[in-house]
């Protein structure tokens, strides 16, 4: 029997702190007007002092779960695409994995820029396809404003802060992912990048004064790579599922400029109605643009059962990808009842309990090895 992956639950976060144009007018030499007509945005969130990559991913993905009525216990996998982790290791995802009390669970990061999100549910769908696993989660989080050069105008008015998740699950109902198309050029890897931090560049003094750190990044050969590859990647991915131009309902495209999805409606001959655009509230959230921008049109009654649809990501390294996606849940979703709502509650609240206990134990198993190396050594 053939098996299909189809988006069950969804769920986004997105940071109370709103930044505006006019804000960033009295921190850089820019204005409203000059970043409106440059890029489509308005304003974007940022991430308080308390909020990571990982407290927004984990917020979208219990929203996810909500919304799918699953067991967070029940979870196969989890994959989050992030350019921001909360650390080099342990992975992001693992941070979920142990927030969510998903403990069969698999976890790991993905990283592929903007284009990570798309990347990273291309890999679920085909992990649910294969009959490997049952259920997915697939997250898009970003933390940007914390690798922002606030002094360069060039940079710190596109960026923002999000997170989108979507839940993937098996089905033997046709639908769900039908395509993925993945590609990349890593020739043109120095084009957006974040030079230091890593092997090649480790954090140093020198680093930090030359402001490595920060997102490094050649705007104009960007959008022209982004302009080519998007239209160019929907394509492609609609000859794979065998789904004609015209029976697209809805195109959601990276939010990253609104010239670059202008372009990439018209080269694909779309109208506006068939165009999702939300760049102006939250500016380049990178791979989690295309999670927000999913469940925006859905609680705006934009996508229904049955409807095609295409994402397109591209982003740094250089990378891009495009999914079709024949939507299988009918909507609205019911509310769950209250007492389904508590249960839940309760089962993160232990979660959290859970993962005390056991990172005690970690440390009293420490403590006791450390004890019997000091005696067992003074013998």
């Amino acid at each position: 029997m053939a098996r299909y992956a189809q988006i069950v639950g969804w769920g986004m976060c997105v940071p109370n702190q709103i930044l505006t144009n006019d804000d960033l007018a009295n921190m850089v030499d820019t204005s409203d007007d000059w970043i409106r007509t440059r890029t489509g945005i308005v304003e974007r969130r940022i991430a308080a002092p308390k909020e990571t990559t990982a407290t927004m991913a984990i917020r979208a993905a219990q929203t996810a779960l909500r919304v799918a009525n699953a067991n967070p216990a029940k979870l196969d996998l989890i994959i989050v695409a992030t350019a921001t982790p909360d650390y080099l290791f342990p992975a992001t995802a693992c941070l979920v994995q142990d927030a969510l009390g998903a403990t069969r669970a698999g976890a790991f990061d993905l990283s592929a820029g903007c284009t990570g999100f798309v990347y990273a549910l291309a890999v679920g769908s085909q992990m649910i396809i294969s009959g490997a696993y049952d259920q997915v989660l697939v997250i898009g989080a970003e933390t940007l404003s914390r690798i922002i050069n606030w002094t360069d105008r060039n940079t710190c008015v596109l960026f923002g802060d999000g997170a989108g998740a979507m839940l993937l699950q098996a089905s033997d109902v046709p639908g769900g992912v039908l395509s993925a198309v993945l590609g990349a050029d890593g020739s043109g890897g120095d084009l957006l990048m974040l030079p230091a931090g890593g092997s090649r560049h480790p954090a140093s003094v020198e680093t930090v004064a030359q402001g490595l750190h920060y997102i490094h990044m050649n705007g104009r050969e960007i959008f022209r790579f982004a302009t080519r590859v998007t239209a160019k990647a929907a394509r492609q991915a609609l000859a794979e599922a065998n789904v004609n131009l015209e029976d697209i309902a809805l195109f959601i495209s990276h939010q990253a400029n609104g010239r670059i999805i202008e372009a990439a409606a018209k080269s694909l001959k779309l109208p506006p109605e068939k165009v999702f655009v939300n760049l102006e509230h939250y500016g380049n959230t990178s791979s989690a643009s295309v999670p927000i921008a999913l469940c925006e049109a859905i609680e705006q009654g934009r996508v229904k059962r049955d409807d095609h649809l295409v994402m397109v990501g591209f982003g740094a390294g250089l990378t891009w990808a495009a999914v079709v996606i024949r939507w299988g849940v009918p909507l609205p979703v019911p509310r769950p009842p209250r007492w389904r709502v508590a249960w839940r509650l309760a089962r993160y609240r232990w979660a959290a309990i859970r993962s005390y206990l056991r990172r005690l134990g970690w440390k009293i198993l420490s403590a006791v090895i450390r004890l019997f190396v000091r005696d067992n050594g003074s013998d």
